[in-house]
């Protein structure tokens, strides 16, 4: 079978130790590995268990730590580009298990950011201890409320949906409404205090082993030392809109898997002087460049010294890079499906399930509003083009 094959060629330089490698080299090293064992977990309720070991392993579930803390510093932002091109690679070996990833580290850099000294550390040691982070931020239609008791405490009450990584994810960051109506975020002890999860809601065209259940945390009690941040801080700019720069580097490396099986097709079934195929190539590896140029750009324009106080231009620029990325996925499908046609197309190849993935991953929140908020930013300035980024 195909999928043997392609063990057979690659697993040698996956098992190569990479625990003590840096983080996009790690990530790089260990996606082949991803990608051969990507098939065993694609069923819905399936959820990629080794592949997260094996992450743990890597020591790639603490590099977005503080160094200080043990981990690579991927949190601050002169380090963008390293933490963009890490998820790329987690992505372009198994986008399931970049979709979660991406989730662990905004889990991580959110409870940086927000929380005390003492619960950084608290945290930390989770994430030391193989602990999966995440975060679950949509509201049910009886979404996730806060009520305070005696003695600091909370009850909640209420669920979540899209909760990837749910039944696997330990210490899922999650946001809830106030009875003054802030928006509070807390981190909870899932293997202390399980949720009632409904799997029946997630039966997905794609992504079917993230996990993405419903959530109910009715009934469930916290305390203070739970809480993260103040009321408000989870949608603070322009970490908030800012950070769509994470999941595009993810759909990225979906589409450089896209284009490396293309290619692998095209050179098995020597069609390689094909002028038709050539073209569709070298079309491919434009938007593939293009897209990692769009990576270096988002990384310059977060790390800039001015990123934090001119929120508008951060935001703005993120949303064309998630945007324009978006079409670099979508047009590398098109050409790929071209290039393989329907024989391609046929399990066990695995275009199948890569662009039912990729398909289903590119429905982020907002597309046109995003766009949007970039013409309104441009249209509110007066700098010439070629400076409107500085």
């Amino acid at each position: 079978m195909l999928a043997e094959q392609v063990t057979e060629r690659i697993l040698p330089v996956a098992a190569a130790p990479t625990g003590s490698l840096a983080p996009e080299e790690a990530a790089a090293a260990l996606a082949p590995r991803l990608a051969v064992q990507a098939p065993v977990s694609d069923e819905e309720g399936g959820f990629p268990v080794a592949e997260f070991e094996w992450l743990r392993e890597a020591g790639l579930l603490t590099v977005p730590l503080s160094k200080a803390l043990g981990g690579a510093d991927l949190h601050l932002p002169v380090h963008t580009l390293t933490l963009l091109r890490t998820l790329k690679h987690i992505g372009r070996g198994n986008l399931a298990v970049g979709r979660v990833y991406e989730g662990h580290v905004n889990a991580l850099q959110l409870m940086q950011r927000y929380s005390q000294p003492k619960q950084v550390g608290r945290w930390a040691e989770d994430a030391h201890a193989g602990h999966l982070f995440g975060v679950w931020n949509t509201q049910a239609d009886d979404g996730v409320r806060l009520e305070p008791l005696a003695g600091g405490l909370f009850r909640l009450s209420g669920s979540k949906t899209f909760g990837s990584g749910a039944g696997h994810v330990t210490r899922p960051l999650i946001t809830g409404a106030l009875p003054d109506g802030g928006w509070q975020m807390f981190i909870l002890p899932t293997d202390k205090m399980p949720p009632t999860l409904d799997a029946s809601f997630w039966q997905p065209l794609g992504m079917r082993a993230t996990a993405s259940f419903r959530v109910d945390l009715t009934g469930l009690e916290i305390s203070e030392e739970d809480l993260v941040g103040q009321p408000g801080d989870y949608y603070r700019q322009p970490d908030f809109s800012g950070g769509a720069i994470r999941f595009a580097a993810v759909q990225l490396g979906a589409a450089e898997a896209v284009f490396n099986e293309t290619r692998r097709f095209l050179q098995e079934l020597n069609r390689t002087n094909d002028p038709y195929q050539q073209m569709r190539l070298g079309e491919l590896a434009g938007l593939i460049e293009g897209g990692n140029l769009w990576l270096r750009g988002a990384a310059d324009h977060a790390s800039r010294p001015a990123a934090t106080l001119d929120a508008g231009a951060t935001v703005a620029y993120a949303n064309l890079v998630r945007t324009a990325i978006e079409d670099i996925c979508l047009r590398t499908l098109q050409l790929a499906e071209r290039c393989v046609g329907a024989r391609g197309l046929l399990r066990p190849e695995p275009f199948e399930r890569l662009h039912r993935d990729l398909t289903h991953y590119l429905r982020q929140p907002a597309p046109d509003a995003a766009i949007a908020d970039a013409g309104r930013f441009a249209l509110a300035q007066t700098e010439p083009a070629h400076r409107l980024w500085q």
